[in-house]
């Protein structure tokens, strides 16, 4: 299957894993509003399951229930008339496939510059929780995956987590492209939690080491210092607060627009399909969370020459 493309065939489709469900269709409002903005089609995919009869079946009866199919179809056609009538300047196709969701939308995400979800499913999905389809796709998606949960009253800034891994580099370049097309600030939220305290010979603790949130500002600081420098009109407001990732996130995303994170920071891709950090706030997050993972194709700006960087303000005077 092939997904749409915008105008002049150049801009990827945001693609949509769609149920029927309310939050299916929150995910679905999203989408289309951020497609209007980019120019760019929408492909909402319903993947049809078939269900697993537990026992006989009723004589006269057929299986699988095409009939349940066919009122998939019908509803996803209906939405797609209702989503046209309110957003005409968008491109939308909707489809009806069977098979398994998660392989079916992570095939299909090789083709799409945005993943869409809602925080969880019923119907064709199952709950969408940590463990389950957004897991999944969260961690093996080929593109980025935003999951719509909770109330985001626009303006808002977007929050990213900073931390030093590859997911988080990408999620630094995705906050701050979001922010400067939304024009909104971006919070940069960095958890400064300090290394274990060594133990003297006699069981007491030593004093935690000196400095070491300054220095983890310094380098968050020199993380964000390149984006800050392509999109000098984004405010950036770092935070380090000392505490862990998640709850320092789900906290900060009461004031957000949208929340970005890297899919498995620092334990890398190896340690496990999704990191705690990601699985935590596509559940408890209070607004849409944006979980990118690294690419290859992805690549960091090059370096500005003198004459490129004269007159632009630096990270330190955009900080807030």
């Amino acid at each position: 299957m092939r997904l749409p493309s915008g105008e002049s065939g150049q801009a990827p489709a945001v693609l949509v894993g769609y149920d029927g469900s309310r939050n299916a269709r929150a995910a679905l409002g999203w989408a289309l509003r951020e497609a209007e903005r980019r120019r760019a089609p929408v492909a909402l995919i319903y993947v049809y399951e078939w269900g697993i009869s537990p026992g006989p079946v009723p004589a006269g009866s057929t299986w699988p229930d095409r009939s349940a199919r066919r009122e998939a179809e019908a509803a996803v056609a209906e939405v797609v008339g209702e989503a046209q009538a309110r957003h005409p300047a968008v491109p939308l196709t909707g489809t009806v496939i069977d098979g398994l969701v998660v392989p079916h939308l992570r095939g299909l995400s090789e083709q799409a510059q945005l993943l869409v979800l809602g925080d969880r499913g019923l119907g064709g999905f199952p709950e969408l929780r940590a463990g389950s389809v957004a897991t999944e796709l969260t961690a093996r998606a080929r593109c980025p995956v935003v999951v719509v949960r909770g109330c985001a009253p626009a303006p808002r800034p977007v929050v990213v987590g900073v931390d030093d891994s590859p997911d988080s580099s990408v999620a630094i370049r995705f906050a701050y492209e979001y922010a400067a097309a939304h024009q909104i600030g971006v919070v940069a939220a960095r958890a400064c939690q300090p290394p274990p305290v060594p133990r003297r010979p006699d069981s007491s603790p030593a004093h935690p080491p000196r400095g070491h949130e300054t220095e983890q500002r310094r380098l968050a600081e020199q993380l964000l210092q390149s984006w800050a420098d392509r999109y000098p009109a984004v405010d950036t407001e770092l935070r380090c607060w000392s505490g862990a990732p998640a709850p320092t996130l789900i906290s900060a995303s009461t004031q957000a627009q949208l929340v970005v994170v890297g899919a498995h920071g620092h334990r890398g891709a190896g340690a496990g399909p999704i990191g705690p950090t990601a699985g935590h706030l596509i559940q408890h997050a209070h607004c849409p969370v944006a979980v990118v993972r690294w690419s290859e194709s992805v690549h960091q700006p090059r370096p500005r020459t003198s004459a490129e960087s004269a007159g632009r303000r630096g990270l330190t005077a955009q900080l807030r």
